[in-house]
């Protein structure tokens, strides 16, 4: 789960250093570079010094991370859409309705605004 949320937040993020990302994930900076060398072992990540400072290295997701978080994207949704579909016709509508305020809730927390 925190390699795909590492990935998710490089994507959306763009490149972080090893230590913004081990604040963000909630995990040890030892604990990112563990998962970080991983994520670049399956080559869906790298390391690349920053253009600002060649002292720092700064972590950005691959094509291939950016395939495969489609990818799994892809796959949950379609999954999800198979659970919906099997409820009762008034929970589908329930879940449309609220579909609205989850939107503006997910934009707020993602730092969108209202």
């Amino acid at each position: 789960m925190t390699a795909l949320s590492t990935l998710a937040n490089l994507e959306r993020l763009g490149p972080r250093r090893l230590t913004e990302l081990a604040v963000i994930e909630g995990v040890t900076q030892p604990a990112m570079t563990q998962l970080v060398s991983k994520l670049e072992h399956q080559a869906l990540a790298e390391r690349r010094p920053d253009p600002e400072d060649g002292r720092v290295v700064l972590v950005s997701i691959t094509q291939h991370g950016r395939d495969e978080l489609a990818r799994r994207r892809a796959a949950q949704a379609k999954r999800l859409a198979e659970l919906v579909a099997e409820l009762p016709e008034a929970d589908r509508a329930a879940i449309a309705a609220a579909l609205p305020a989850l939107d503006r809730l997910t934009s707020r927390a993602l730092g969108g605004g209202a």
